[in-house]
């Protein structure tokens, strides 16, 4: 009877263990306001029926978790309005002040699972949130066996801390599809991002159909495709045919627009003006000041901006609109009229950045209309068109938008200001009482490197996930009223398809949205970083490609006293153990573990690392040769940065 006894207690040991460890580990990102974690779980139902409003704006909620809830577990999902249901969509009679429009309040019990909310937006992001509670094993698109279907009892109070939560697209240098779109935007609403800023026109294509201006895509949409490093192309050849590219009709706009509208997610559309506009003067030469613009082409990645001398660029080739032209705004007029009937968002986005002026100052229309105007410099130049741009888009029923450029030669009266050059335009604009959006390129460019440069494709600049996720909307000095938020903005020079970009944007967009959207005091590296890396498994699962470089070591290269090269190395990420080898080999867990800063032998050429956790290799093996290492212990030694 004893043994029996005991035998019944080590089941009971053993279930509980069981059921500890079955228990999924609670990493929602975005970081939720409030989380309490109660005894017990939620057990999927093999019948599960949602109980929901009869609303249109909630199809995409209950279509979202009647997929989420099924397609993995065999669960059947219904909708319906029954009392029982398993889990309850519940719209607030009485406003909770609290939670505002996007907030919601998730409760999870053994019996069932009740979100409320004050709009349809809080419970949708509910349902993300609710969907993030059960194992990774949901997001599969196809049945999966031997899993418990079970999420933690949890009481969440969630709601965004800013109401402009972005990401910005640039599909002008390189085109990607509409499924590619809205692909992004499905992903994008899942971490409860709501502003998709589409980067529409530049240099090398014209994306967008204008009906009154049929050249803009029959010229403007296409050029010569090339591979490579974008910005080193030779120029194309005359005979070289310029197929490559692509633009969205009118009615694909507005099937995007809705797509996005079903999932919570506003699209501002961008015109770049009057710089980076090479597509529209490609098509249309008379918007040019410059003689000879007849014989422009749409940019194909070759050189053509002499970045020698700091911004903005000496241009080689005159990509600017032509402020002295009438026909400018004849034109602009005609494209605002047809983009603002498009799109429902307040804002249009009309670029403003890193106009070259060069060609301005040869022009003498440019010098009749400075005297004309009482005008003193280039930048007021721009300010004289930036203000005439602005009419037109209000003219429109149009809220104005610019890169923090526009504030160079005085601010167009009503005009938003996005800020990117660092902080203090934000700052400036906002003690002017102009709404910003913050996007400084230190945290919020994640077309940059992520890893050490001797692991990516090149570009001029790395932004590693931890200073991503330093982000700080309200900069020190500024006016946080008019801080309306703040975006991470992914520019495809150097992305050439789906598979880059998702490797671009992830994990670093997981920094953004918990910047936008999680109380400050909420945000914890630490945290954050175990967080991702359970998200990671749910992207192995749906197959969606990210950086895993938050595991790569960061390298810093200097000098002994003797002049002897030194490297020291460290992780972004707590609990990991690098090993290293000098002899040519592939080091493992069995080769030297780096503890003190290393001189190299005398002899060695490469060294190779790779991160462990535990037994577990969990890094990749980088391969970087001592003479890089040399070469940048030698330029910091000359004052230069050369990390």
């Amino acid at each position: 009877m004893k043994k029996l006894f005991a035998f019944l207690c080590c089941c009971v040991v053993l279930q509980t263990v069981f059921c500890q460890d079955a228990k999924p580990r609670i990493a929602i990102i975005p970081e939720p306001v409030k989380i309490v974690e109660n005894e017990g779980i939620f057990k999927l139902p093999v019948n599960v029926v949602i109980e929901a409003p009869a609303l249109p704006e909630l199809k995409q909620t209950t279509a979202f978790l009647e997929q989420r809830l099924s397609a993995a577990t065999g669960s059947k999902v219904t909708i319906s309005s029954k009392a029982s249901a398993a889990v309850k969509l519940v719209l607030n009679t009485t406003t909770n002040k609290e939670i505002g429009d996007e907030g919601y309040q998730l409760k999870v019990t053994a019996k069932n699972v009740e979100i409320r909310a004050n709009k349809p937006a809080g419970l949708f992001y509910g349902a993300q949130t609710l969907v993030q509670l059960f194992p990774k094993e949901i997001e599969s698109a196809g049945a999966v066996n031997g899993i418990q279907w079970i999420a933690p009892c949890v009481d969440i109070t969630d709601y965004p801390r800013f109401g402009w939560r972005g990401l910005m697209f640039d599909v002008s240098r390189h085109f990607f599809t509409k499924k590619d779109v809205e692909d992004f935007i499905d992903l994008m609403a899942r971490y409860k991002f709501n502003l998709l800023h589409w980067h529409l026109t530049d240099d090398e294509g014209w994306r967008i159909e204008i009906k009154s201006l049929p050249k803009l895509t029959e010229v403007g949409a296409w050029n010569v495709k090339k591979e490579g490093y974008f910005g080193d192309f030779t120029a194309p050849l005359p005979d070289e045919p310029r197929t490559y590219g692509g633009f969205y009709t009118q009615e694909d706009i507005k099937e995007v627009v809705q797509y996005a509208k079903e999932r919570f997610v506003n699209i501002m559309p961008e015109v770049d003006v009057p710089g980076h506009s090479l597509a529209a003067i490609a098509s249309y030469p008379e918007l040019s000041c410059t003689p000879g613009a007849d014989k422009y082409h749409v940019r194909s990645g070759e050189n053509f901006m002499d970045w020698s001398h700091g911004a903005p660029p000496i241009a080689l080739v005159d990509n600017t609109l032509c402020p002295a032209n009438e026909k400018v705004y004849v034109f602009l007029d005609k494209v605002m009229t047809e983009v603002a009937a498009l799109f429902p968002f307040e804002y249009i986005h009309v670029g403003g950045d890193e106009c070259p002026k060069n060609y301005w100052e040869k022009s003498d229309d440019i010098k009749a209309l400075m005297q004309k105007e009482g005008l003193k410099t280039m930048q007021e130049v721009q300010s004289y068109f930036e203000k005439r741009l602005e009419k037109i888009v209000e003219s429109k029923g149009k809220k104005f938008m610019g890169w923090d450029e526009i504030l160079e030669g005085g601010l167009a009266p009503n005009a938003a200001v996005m800020s990117w050059r660092g902080e203090k335009a934000g700052v400036e604009a906002s003690l002017m009482k102009h709404d910003v959006v913050m996007t400084p390129t230190a945290y919020c460019y994640i077309d940059y490197m992520q890893s050490d440069p001797i692991m990516e494709p090149h570009i001029y600049a790395t932004l590693r996930l931890n200073k991503a996720y330093s982000f700080e909307p309200v900069p020190n000095g500024a006016d946080a009223k008019y801080i309306k938020g703040g975006q991470a903005n992914l520019w495809t020079e150097q992305v050439y398809n789906v598979r880059h970009l998702q490797y671009m944007v992830w994990p670093r967009a997981f920094a953004t949205s918990e910047s936008l959207w999680s109380p400050k005091e909420k945000k914890n590296w630490n945290n954050f970083t175990g967080k991702v890396e359970e998200h990671f498994k749910r992207f192995d699962i749906q197959e969606i490609k990210y950086a895993p470089s938050m595991y790569d070591p960061i390298f810093k290269a200097g000098k002994d006293a003797n002049g002897k090269l030194q490297i020291s190395m460290s992780t972004e990420v707590e609990g990991l153990d690098i090993y290293y080898s000098f002899d040519n080999s592939f080091p493992d867990r069995f080769y030297p573990k780096y503890t003190v800063t290393l001189t190299p032998p005398k002899d060695a050429v490469m060294m190779k690392v790779i991160t462990y956790r535990g037994k577990a290799p969990i890094g990749r093996m980088i391969a970087m040769p001592v003479a890089e290492m040399q070469k940048r212990a030698d330029n910091k030694s000359n004052g230069e940065d050369g990390d």
